[in-house]
Parts: structure tokens; sequence; C-alpha cells
């Protein structure tokens, strides 16, 4: 969704915009902010956790809860109810789920089904994505929302191809919603990886490039065996590589699709009117450059 100036974005009657980028760039502080402001927010990892993933979840849990012999009596019997608590600020079981991949003494599960749930976990984002018009449609009829937020994962630039220009996922938000890039700092890229390296977590990764990494990574360490490797010391090594592939394909996105706006801006967006006013700008900007 382009627009001719940014008078013809403030004039539009209902808004629907996509935010997309690195952890941390403030794509669910400015999706709260507008649903604050009666816009409908669309958590796509929520989608993934809930609709897309939600059995996966729970299957886990119960495989877990099975290996106790209290709670496997219990399950056995129906006795007791296993059910993930998801919500828009607590996504940790889709993230457990996913797992890291390595040695099982350390918490670690095999390559073969990490990359498993990782092609599970593409499938569903994918399937959220393109929930997109559904929703904006599923918001107005049922509960009279004008307009849409859809805060997008940031693996987003993972599960599309860039330069298809028939890619099923880019042609539906760009031809649904306003596309936006918030472009992080190299400080802010800075400050999430030692956040990730004191709290390493399972990410997403295209299967090429998790493929490629993760031999890169046992061969740097020596030759390592699948099930030698520390998980978090990988998760850490393919978090740092994983920043620096994504930022030109975000860049990639939003040069071909949709716009982008800085980081620094968003702690200066405290209302729905200021993010109008940022985005007009931003739209008259790339015209005039």
């Amino acid at each position: 969704m382009r627009f001719p100036s940014g008078h013809a974005l403030r004039e539009q009657p209902a808004h629907a915009v996509t935010f997309f980028g690195m952890s941390g760039v403030g794509k669910t502080t400015l999706a709260g902010l507008l649903q604050a402001h009666d816009w409908f927010q669309y958590s796509v990892d929520y989608r993934i956790g809930t609709r897309y993933m939600g059995e996966h979840i729970v299957d886990n849990f119960k495989r877990e809860a099975m290996k106790v012999p209290f709670l496997r009596q219990l399950l056995r019997s129906d006795s007791i109810y296993i059910r993930s608590n998801i919500s828009f600020e607590n996504l940790s079981p889709l993230s457990t789920y996913l797992g890291k991949p390595g040695s099982e003494a350390l918490g670690g599960i095999p390559f073969a089904e990490y990359r498993r749930r990782q092609a599970q976990h593409r499938q569903a984002e994918i399937r959220a994505l393109l929930d997109v018009p559904e929703f904006i449609e599923r918001a107005k009829d049922i509960y009279d929302y004008q307009h849409f937020v859809c805060d997008s994962g940031g693996s987003l630039c993972e599960v599309v191809d860039v330069d298809d220009p028939e890619d099923p996922v880019l042609q539906c938000l760009a031809q649904h919603t306003m596309l936006v890039y918030i472009r992080g700092t190299a400080e802010h890229a800075r400050m999430l990886v030692e956040r990730f390296r004191r709290h390493p977590k399972p990410m997403y990764y295209n299967p090429a490039f998790l493929d490629a990494k993760w031999a890169e990574y046992k061969a740097a360490r020596g030759g390592l065996d699948d099930a030698d490797v520390a998980p978090d010391d990988f998760a850490v090594w393919g978090f740092e590589q994983l920043l620096a592939h994504r930022t030109p394909l975000y860049e990639a996105i939003a040069d071909r699709y949709g716009y982008v706006i800085e980081m620094e801006d968003v702690p200066g967006v405290r209302s729905e009117r200021d993010l109008l006013e940022l985005l007009a700008r931003t739209i008259d900007g790339a015209r005039a450059g």
C-alpha cells in the first residue's frame, strides 16, 4: 500500500499498517499504542502460537509431563488438563517449543527434530501473515474497528522471497497494508547481542541459512558432532550471524514495498496523530528522495 503523498495518507478513512524489523525496535510498542486509540491489533506471533502451533506446543508439554510418573497416570486417565497460556506479552510457550539444537544433556534437541519444528514454524508464520486480510475484515465486521495494525515477527524477512515479484506473502501485505520497516541502529544491534548473550532464546532461521550456519559453526569448533554442540553457544553465535543476514532483507522489503522509519523516532510517538504525522512525513520524504 503506497501513497502519492502524506496528505493522501491523512485523508484515508481507514488505516492498515504492518510494522516489521528486529526485536526491540518498537513494533509492539507502536501496535499497543494504536490499540489504545481504537485500532485492532493483530500479533503474528500470537496467531502462530494459538491457531497454527497450539497443538504442537501442548503436545510437547504432554510429552514432558508423561516423563513424570505422577503426572503420567493423571494424563492417561484424563484427570488433568494441560494447555498453553500464551499471550501478546508472553510468547514463552512458542519459544520453548522451538528449542535450541545441540546436546540434550545441556537442554538441546536433536538437529533433525529442530529442523522439523523450524519447518512447522515457517508454515505457521506464512499462514498467519496470509490471514491479515481476513482479520482486517473481521475487525470491521465483528468489532467495528476501522483501523488495523499488524505486529509482525522479526522473522518476516525469512519466510518471503524479496526477489520474487509474485511472492504471495509480500503481495498480500503490500496490497492490504502499509508496510513500515522500523530500522534499528548499530548501538541497538550491539545491545541485542549483549542481551542475547545473557539470555539466549530460540530463534527462527531460513532453512538454507540454518543448514549453512550449522555446518560452519561445527567446523569452526573443530568439527563437532551434532550431539556435542552446546545449544546456548550456538544460539548466541547464530544470533549474531542472523542480525547481519536480516538487515539487508528488511531494507529490500521496505525499498520495494513500503517505507522506513527510524527506531529513534518511536519514543516521540505518543498518540495516533503523532504516528500518522510521522508516516505522512516519511511518505513525502520518500517521494522527494
